[in-house]
């Protein structure tokens, strides 16, 4: 019984580190051939996640109230490498409680963020206020390099969800800090991250399987000994 409270408890201590998180899973895309335009996805310095090098970013994001023409707030752009073609995905943001944000996660292709006026649009915003590059038309040019890789655009939107009397802090929210994570599958079924925490539970609940056995054939043989020894008597 100790151990399957004990049971219990974790996993409701897990679900409650997960309360402040969104994600969104995807597939590794088609390899393709990187642009070589000016200016290229290295020239935009966005943040890059990669499965092998680099999973975990942490890092703070810009939020704004939501407004009729900014619905979900601030967005971010990020690029995700070294994807591998048909494997799933599952990238997570964690924020603390005490800085209440709504996110919403999307994943692009190269080619249809550089074909969509609107996503073009907000990559080149994105880039401009964070003077990373001078302002200038982004553009995409396939065919012009020989590196072939499996790459997407992570688009992160966030709007501050809370309300206070403080009027400048409702016109400048502050940065919130976030722990964005790019976690692979292992075999499309189970996050890589999750692995030892499954494997953990796994053990620990063939061993109360066992223990329990052990501990109801224990009782069982105390239980008739008194009673033998009752009707010795």
């Amino acid at each position: 019984m100790r151990a399957i409270a004990w049971l219990l408890c974790t996993l409701g201590s897990i679900l409650r580190v997960c309360a402040n998180v969104e994600k969104t899973i995807f597939l590794g895309p088609s390899a393709i051939v990187l642009p070589n335009a000016r200016p290229g996805l290295d020239e935009l310095h966005v943040d890059t996640l990669e499965p092998a090098e680099h999973p975990i970013l942490a890092t703070q994001l810009s939020v704004k109230f939501p407004t009729g023409s900014t619905p979900r707030g601030v967005d971010s752009w990020y690029l995700l490498r070294g994807l591998e073609e048909g494997r799933r995905y599952e990238v997570r943001i964690c924020w603390p409680a005490f800085q209440p944000t709504d996110f919403w996660l999307d994943t692009f292709p190269l080619t249809h963020v550089f074909d969509t006026p609107e996503l073009i649009s907000s990559l080149a915003g994105y880039s401009d206020r964070a003077r990373i590059s001078p302002p200038q038309k982004l553009g995409y040019t396939a065919g012009d390099s020989s590196t072939a890789q499996s790459v997407l655009f992570l688009r992160v939107q966030a709007a501050a969800s809370y309300y206070s009397t403080n009027k400048t802090l409702m016109e400048h929210p502050p940065l919130v800090d976030v722990d964005i994570i790019l976690d692979p599958f292992i075999l499309n079924v189970l996050p890589r991250s999750l692995g030892p925490t499954a494997i953990y539970i796994t053990v620990v609940a063939v061993a109360a399987w066992f223990i329990s056995g052990y501990t109801y054939r224990w009782i069982i043989a105390v239980s008739k000994e008194y009673e033998e020894k009752g009707h010795k008597e």
